[in-house]
């Protein structure tokens, strides 16, 4: 084992994202470094793990604390430390908002979801259609689909979907954001779910936030600032990663036309489709939400001492190549595949299923309506985000 408590720090991210390219450091560092100690744009200097073994340690094994972040000058990509809400809890805290959450998102409700899901994707394929070709994939179908699906498990109102879309931009904003834009993003999305709540006491519904209202005001199992950030959380993270993976999914398929073929010619690979794209795309831009040990922990025959805190590289994680054959080769019949994709241990995305289905979804709708679905301008021609924790396409003209 080896104490490199004092190793040279690295300024990390590595650099600006290239579209949906892994920086080639990463397949360096799983050999040679898999633990190094960097430092991000604000906050204290962190350990950078990159194995899959190592980052399924730090995010699942309960000597790392999200809750210790609390306090420090934490490791982050803005000025701004995220304080409270879910993220920052260990159990039993956290297990005790999780367990009220995760029941709208077991997948016997999700499977109940499918078929409205798959009603709202034709409804937005027709609208493809008709404003073309060629048409903004992401505009009229990557971005009200996961929307308009998380309104109605909310109780939402999908008459303000562009409000809080364009909201949630400050959760996953580094740069893309001034502090002010994202200070002022926040507090209209934590006031519009404090209306939206003190309506329900009115007018109670069957819906996640009329249950998050009850569980506060019948069994006090929540405090009010509790379902506030509850709601708004879950309403952004509910939608913008998936907005962002469907026109990246499509995206990888079209630079793969023999595995979108395949897909066309045997649709029972889809589910196996998802899970391999949430592998191979590298969603993540940077690392974010620094686990601390709580003691001494060795991690890939590194001490990291107690009171050190740890980020995670997923997506260098899940082209790790001694867990995946040919880790680096899109392969959509891949059947063994433990991506991380969806996170791991307690902070396990509670969406994930909901994401699948929504994922799949998509696929065999744009399978059966666009078969032949192209990009409609030369790939130079593409913009990307820039300034978020996420990597994703502005905009994706498509033709068929």
């Amino acid at each position: 084992m080896t104490d490199t408590s004092e190793a040279t720090i690295q300024r990390y991210p590595f650099g600006d994202p290239d579209r949906l390219d892994l920086d080639p450091r990463y397949a360096r560092l799983r050999r040679d470094e898999p633990l190094i100690r960097v430092r991000l744009p604000y906050g204290e200097p962190a350990w950078l793990a990159t194995r899959h073994a190592d980052v399924r340690t730090v995010l699942g094994d309960a000597r790392f604390s999200r809750a210790a972040a609390v306090g420090r000058d934490e490791p982050r990509n803005t000025a701004r430390q995220i304080r409270g809400g879910i993220l920052s809890m260990d159990p039993p805290d956290h297990t005790r908002l999780r367990r009220l959450v995760a029941r709208a998102f077991t997948a016997r409700r999700v499977e109940e979801l499918r078929p409205r899901t798959r009603q709202v994707a034709d409804e937005l394929v027709d609208n493809l259609l008709a404003a073309g070709p060629p048409a903004d994939l992401v505009e009229h179908l990557a971005t009200p689909l996961p929307i308009r699906v998380i309104c109605d498990l909310l109780g939402v109102p999908v008459a303000d979907q562009d409000r809080f879309h364009t909201w949630s931009e400050a959760i996953v904003s580094t740069t893309s954001l001034s502090q002010e834009q994202i200070q002022q993003y926040i507090d209209n999305l934590f006031a519009y779910m404090g209306e939206l709540i003190a309506l329900r006491r009115d007018e109670p519904t069957d819906d996640l936030i009329g249950a998050m209202v009850r569980a506060r005001d019948a069994d006090d199992r929540l405090s009010e600032g509790e379902v506030v950030q509850l709601a708004a959380g879950l309403l952004a993270a509910g939608h913008e990663t998936t907005v962002t993976q469907i026109p990246n999914f499509v995206y990888v398929l079209l630079h793969h036309p023999d595995e979108w073929a395949r897909l066309r010619a045997d649709r029972t690979l889809v589910p196996r489709a998802v899970e391999e794209l949430m592998r191979f795309v590298p969603l993540g831009a940077t690392a974010a939400f620094a686990r601390y040990a709580k003691e001494d922990v060795e991690i890939g025959g590194v001490l990291v001492r107690a009171g050190e805190p740890v980020v995670v590289s997923i997506p260098s994680a899940n082209r790790d190549e001694t867990v995946f054959a040919d880790a680096d080769r899109l392969d959509l019949g891949r059947e063994v595949n433990p991506h991380l994709g969806f996170g791991h241990g307690v902070h396990h995305c509670v969406g994930a299923q909901l994401a699948r289905m929504e994922l799949q979804v998509v696929l065999d709708t744009l399978l059966d309506r666009t078969p032949q679905l192209r990009l409609a301008v030369p790939e130079p021609e593409l913009v990307w985000k820039s300034g978020l924790l996420v990597r994703g396409l502005t905009a994706m003209p498509v033709a068929w």
